[in-house]
């Protein structure tokens, strides 16, 4: 596992890592891992639609791969406590077709499972934020045109700029007034116009 990025996520690297975490269950084991801590297959059944017993082989799959663990501290011999390897992973286009693939599968699911976040939040959270928060709340869709270079470094220095916020879950005590913020964003770049055609 590499935490080698600004955010400390997990960097997949592996195909059939890919292939593993791009499975509905999956993923929505890890994404309440990561939000909510350690848990047992039987305390995570009922927020991912699964049976304890299918999430617990679920979790002993992607223990597999290295994206989760027994939690720390765990003592109970009658129920698995496990935690997520790392606070949230990444994931490179492989160079291989295999991978590529894999990658491709992947970022589908992702899409599909994120598809809805934005919808819940309006229903769910902005109704209970006050003014201030509500205010800083936005969406954009932003289109500008850059080099495949230029797009790296923006990426790059986006995650620089984030990364003390990001981290700061490890500090012993956030600034007062400090709350959970999540961040969706997309980089999509858009095909080249076919000119050829005309």
């Amino acid at each position: 596992m590499s935490l080698k990025n600004p955010y400390g996520d997990f960097e997949i690297t592996e195909p059939q890592a890919l292939r593993a975490l791009a499975h509905p269950v999956r993923l929505a084991i890890l994404d309440r891992l990561q939000k909510h801590g350690p848990s047992t297959a039987t305390g995570l059944s009922p927020h991912v639609g699964a049976t304890p017993s299918v999430v617990s082989w679920h979790l002993r799959h992607l223990a597999t791969f290295g994206l989760v663990t027994d939690a720390d501290g765990s003592t109970s011999k009658r129920e698995r406590w496990w935690q997520a390897a790392a606070r949230g992973f990444r994931f490179s286009l492989p160079d291989d077709p295999e991978g590529q693939a894999a990658a491709r599968q992947l970022r589908g699911e992702m899409f599909a499972r994120y598809a809805e976040t934005p919808q819940q939040w309006l229903l769910q959270e902005e109704p209970r934020l006050d003014d201030t928060w509500r205010g800083l709340a936005g969406v954009a869709d932003t289109r500008f045109v850059a080099t495949a270079d230029e797009l790296r470094q923006l990426e790059e220095a986006i995650e620089e700029l984030l990364a003390p916020y990001v981290r700061r879950k490890d500090d012993d005590a956030p600034p007062a007034g400090a709350q959970l913020v999540r961040m969706l964003r997309y980089l999509l770049p858009e095909a080249a116009a076919d000119t050829s055609a005309s």
